[in-house]
């Protein structure tokens, strides 16, 4: 493990606390924990850096799919099956993201938020137990489970792998939107899928052997606590809350890429 002070370290560790209970509430955890990881080791290689963020982030997404699975209504089977067609998908996204640039992606994926923020906003239902149903009673169709597998398998997944930012923020939505669920219930069955592709990514980094262990160990035991938190406050506050949650990482990652772009 590189230098790295007491400061530093406690930093990353609350970082890492943070980023779990955000992940675990609605996704996107990876927004504060990759540019903390980022911060705190500059002299670190970046796929040092990649592989380190995976290692820590799979601990705490997989307590908090334990959490929801013994606590939330979740579709196992189906969110499997999703996280298994995803890590197809993302090793696929990663295989052509060398050709792509992310100065043509940003702009499309802020849109996309943007419009994804007004719908939310202007939708006060979207994600409630009113227009979802009891996730433990509604039956989904055939069709509406290929549809999710595909879209939410293998069209996020190829998006995780060629960019990333907000996987699990668009995983959450998609979710929602194609199995009429409520924003608890998607959120609990997205930590699943994430587990699956959390999965790939940390297996690959390890056999390049890209990962600082004994760092990912100590960040990977607050990202734990932050994850089972956020999963249990998710679940005791219900919808609302995670609508609102939803609502502040939306608009974080269309600052962070606008700001990616403005200094690219």
């Amino acid at each position: 493990m590189p230098e790295i002070s007491l400061t530093t370290l406690v930093l990353l560790c609350l970082a890492a606390a943070a980023a779990g209970w955000i992940d675990a509430v609605v996704g996107g955890g990876g927004l504060l924990l990759l540019p903390a990881l980022l911060l705190g080791l500059p002299h670190v290689p970046a796929a040092h850096v990649l592989g380190t963020n995976k290692a820590v982030a799979i601990v705490g997404t997989t307590g908090a799919a334990v959490t929801y699975v013994r606590r939330a209504p979740v579709q196992v089977g189906t969110a499997v099956r999703i996280g298994l067609t995803a890590l197809a998908g993302s090793m696929t996204g990663a295989f052509f993201a060398a050709g792509i640039s992310s100065d043509v992606l940003r702009p499309v994926i802020m849109v996309v938020l943007l419009g994804v923020a007004a719908f939310v906003v202007l939708r006060p239902s979207f994600g409630t137990a009113v227009a979802a149903g009891d996730g433990t009673d509604r039956k989904v169709t055939r069709a509406r489970t290929i549809t999710a597998v595909v879209l939410c398998g293998g069209g996020i997944g190829f998006y995780d792998g060629l960019f990333g930012p907000g996987t699990g923020t668009f995983l959450v939505l998609a979710l929602t939107a194609v199995l009429h669920l409520d924003l608890v219930t998607a959120s609990a069955n997205a930590k699943i899928v994430n587990v699956c592709t959390n999965a790939g990514a940390l297996a690959m980094f390890a056999y390049q052997g890209t990962v600082l262990w004994q760092l990912a160990a100590l960040m990977a035991v607050f990202n734990l606590a932050g994850g089972m938190a956020g999963a249990h406050m998710a679940i005791r506050k219900g919808s609302g809350f995670v609508r609102g949650v939803l609502l502040v990482v939306v608009f974080s990652l269309v600052a962070k890429l606008g700001f990616d772009q403005w200094t690219a």
